[in-house]
């Protein structure tokens, strides 16, 4: 069985699978991390956000932060799916999950991920407003947005 999960899809997320997949023998805590398109963003309406990415090169640095993650705290599984295209309004755009033995180390190294992901990993997020404007919100490497 595979001890790492990392994906980029354009269906929902499945949770569920998620949660199941951390499930392991050694792991006294699993922490999870679901990020959800919010309704409001300050007095603006979102109708919806769309995600694009280099996806070869999102993936390649995914499993990088995963690795790195692994090497700094002893997690027998972690999982990081990350949604691309269309993502409406309280749906699911990104989810992290570790397993560990001990809580703190959970909550500690699932933190660190959802940080560097949405710091680092080249993915690019717009949002798109009630009143029909939209707008890029900056994420991983600015100078490779989809701008550039």
């Amino acid at each position: 069985m595979r001890q790492d999960w990392v994906e980029l899809t354009h269906e929902e997320i499945d949770t569920c699978a998620a949660t199941e997949f951390l499930r392991h023998p050694g792991a006294g805590a699993l922490a999870l991390f679901l990020g959800t398109t919010r309704r409001f963003t300050g007095d603006r309406e979102t109708i919806r956000l769309e995600y694009e990415c280099y996806e070869s090169m999102a993936l390649a640095e995914m499993r990088r932060l995963v690795q790195a993650a692994k090497a700094r705290w002893p997690l027998p599984r972690v999982c990081v799916i990350h949604r691309l295209g269309r993502v409406p309004a309280a749906q699911t755009s990104v989810l992290v999950g570790v397993a560990s033995a001990h809580r703190a180390t959970a909550i500690q190294a699932c933190q660190y991920l959802i940080d560097t992901l949405k710091k680092d990993i080249p993915i690019w997020k717009r949002e798109f407003y009630a009143d029909g404007s939209t707008e890029w919100i900056s994420g991983g490497s600015p100078s490779l947005g989809p701008e550039a």
